[in-house]
Formats: structure tokens, sequence, C-alpha cells
């Protein structure tokens, strides 16, 4: 078993560290609740629409960092459990290169792309 946690220690570097930076990256909410703020004051309607567009994009990127910080928790969680780097739909080892590219990922490519499709 021992042998097994030395191989997923990359994994688990890349899983800690995105971690680490999504969290970092968190504390973003008094300048986003401060440029709402004024673009309801200041500006024509075309300037209001930008800055609200703006908003909405910052929203958007906090939402996937917070699927992306759920979504790794529950990798450290599968790595503890023993169930990590097994597609979760056809239960077949997922490829190194995806783990690699998308450490958090919980299915293989050829899953993923049914589920695309």
């Amino acid at each position: 078993m021992a042998e097994a946690e030395t191989d997923l220690s990359p994994y688990k570097e890349q899983l800690l560290r995105k971690r680490g930076e999504i969290l970092a990256a968190g504390g973003a909410t008094k300048p986003l609740q401060a440029s709402t703020e004024m673009n309801t004051r200041q500006g024509d309607l075309a300037d209001q629409a930008s800055g609200n567009n703006e908003v909405h994009i910052q929203l958007k990127l906090k939402q996937t960092d917070a699927k992306i910080l759920q979504a790794i928790e529950e990798a450290l969680f599968r790595m503890e459990k023993g169930t990590y780097g097994v597609c979760r739909d056809c239960g077949e080892p997922i490829a190194p290169a995806r783990l690699n590219a998308i450490p958090w990922t919980r299915v293989c490519i050829t899953c993923k792309e049914k589920q695309s499709a």
C-alpha cells in the first residue's frame, strides 16, 4: 500500500497547490462589492452594462473555483479511501496523462466524452 501512496504524491501535491491558489484568491469579495455599488451610481448605460458584465464574470469565476475546490476535496478523500484514479462511471483506471492535466477528475476521458456528447 505504501507504494501506491508514493505514486499518488505528485497528484496530491498538485491538488494541494491548486487548493491553496483558490483559497488565496478567494479574498476578493470586497472589491467585487465596491465595483457593484459604483456601477449603479456612475456612468452612462454602456458603462453600467460593462460594469455589470464584469461583476457577472467575476461571480462565474468564483462559482467555478468553488466547484473545483469541492472536486479537489473529493479527490483527496478518494486518495484516503483508496479509490483515487478510478473512473466513477465505468470503474476503469483513469489515464495518468488525464490525472496530470486534471488531478481532481472523477471520470476517464471516454466517459467524459460520452457525457459531453
